[in-house]
């Protein structure tokens, strides 16, 4: 052999034992972002890579992940609705029903917290076991029955081998090391991480040079949403229209929850006991009706609004909450004394809120919500079992 052959093919063997030692992939992943847009910060322990994202679209998909089989995650947070379901409140297997409405997950990887009101959960990672395991409420069922999960998903010869290409360290450790908590966790983390918006037509209008990208209205809606006026762009001014962000670029997480003034049930503030915003959590009676704030990316999809999903359409939100300083504002009890600074109420015109909500139509991503590497690939299979059974 030609000695530089050789040394070539010493190093590649090298390098690919490397690779098994340490997890390594050799499929990298590569982050379909526009130049504007920084990345995501990723965890240290749990590197992107395509074989991961493909095992975490088939486990998101999957209903084997739920009690009796009818829910998958996909079941809350539907593709078409940019991920999240159409409904006021999540229900879970047992018919027991949420306190808050499914959240949207595009951009999730941007987030440095990840549900309406628990500031302390801040990992995919951490954060998928609770509506596989949680109890209160019940959504998929799974607690006390990990086995059975793994078990489910060790007949599937297609998880086999999923599973060995996205933990190849761990598949040398044996099924008990390749099939656990930690590997599910990481490949779902991983592929909700990889759901990424950032094509809609606000964005070739403001970053893509396409001034005819959006409709005048929508130019005069957002000249409202970024004014003094309505104040929207305080609470989602980022490029992810939301106060909650962290990418590579920013060197601290930047974390907003705010009392918008839904509720003023008692005249000081109160919100519903069963609902009552981060103060769950903090035991600080000043962040009673605290919630973190959502982003508008693809508003248009992901009605009904607000965390417990109780205002059916954006002309609505505009006008029966916001321009009263918070929906309580128009109650008997009056504005919430606990209420943003930022929530000051306003006067506006029928084609003020025509004009904002045409230009929050345009940060709807319609590439984003029919890309087929967001799709159920059990669907895809399903039809093609059925083309060649015809």
């Amino acid at each position: 052999m030609n000695p530089l052959r050789k040394t070539l093919s010493t190093c590649l063997l090298a390098l690919a034992g490397w690779a098994v030692l340490t997890g390594s992939s050799t499929d990298v992943f590569h982050w379909d972002l526009p130049a504007w847009v920084p990345r995501p910060v990723v965890p240290a322990d749990n590197p992107m890579s395509a074989a991961k994202v493909e095992l975490g679209r088939h486990l998101f998909y999957d209903q084997r992940l739920s009690a009796d089989s009818s829910m998958s995650c996909a079941t809350c947070h539907h593709q078409d609705k940019a991920f999240t379901d159409g409904l006021a409140v999540a229900k879970g297997v047992t018919g027991q029903a949420g306190q808050r409405s499914a959240m949207a997950l595009a951009n999730v990887a941007y987030l440095p917290v990840l549900t309406w009101a628990n500031p302390k959960l801040t990992a995919l990672e951490v954060q998928a076991l609770i509506p596989l395991f949680g109890e209160h409420p019940v959504e998929m069922g799974m607690a006390g029955r990990e086995k059975e999960l793994f078990a489910r998903l060790q007949s599937d010869a297609r998880y086999r081998d999923l599973f060995a290409k996205a933990f190849p360290v761990e598949a040398a450790k044996g099924s008990e090391a390749l099939y656990s908590l930690g590997t599910l966790t990481k490949a779902l983390a991983s592929f909700q991480r990889s759901l990424l918006s950032f094509d809609s037509p606000y964005d070739r209008y403001k970053y893509g040079g396409q001034p005819t990208a959006i409709s005048p209205a929508a130019k005069r809606g957002e000249s409202l949403f970024f004014g003094e006026k309505m104040e929207c762009y305080h609470c989602h001014g980022s490029f992810t229209f939301t106060d909650n962000i962290r990418h590579s670029k920013l060197p601290l997480a930047e974390r907003g929850f705010h009392n918008t003034g839904l509720h003023n049930l008692d005249g000081r503030g109160a919100y519903p006991a069963d609902n009552p915003g981060i103060s769950e959590f903090t035991g600080d009676a000043d962040d009673m009706g605290k919630f973190r704030t959502p982003s508008l990316r693809n508003i248009a999809l992901t009605a009904p609004y607000m965390h417990d999903g109780s205002m059916a359409t954006l002309d609505q939100v505009i006008r029966a909450h916001y321009a009263q300083a918070g929906r309580a504002g128009g109650t008997a009890n009056g504005p919430s004394p606990l209420r943003s600074s930022l929530i000051g109420g306003f006067e506006v015109s029928e084609q003020e809120v025509s004009d904002l909500v045409a230009f929050l139509n345009t940060l709807t991503d319609h590439t984003f919500v029919h890309n087929p590497r967001h799709a159920n690939p059990w669907a895809v299979a399903s039809h093609i079992s059925n083309q060649k059974g015809k």
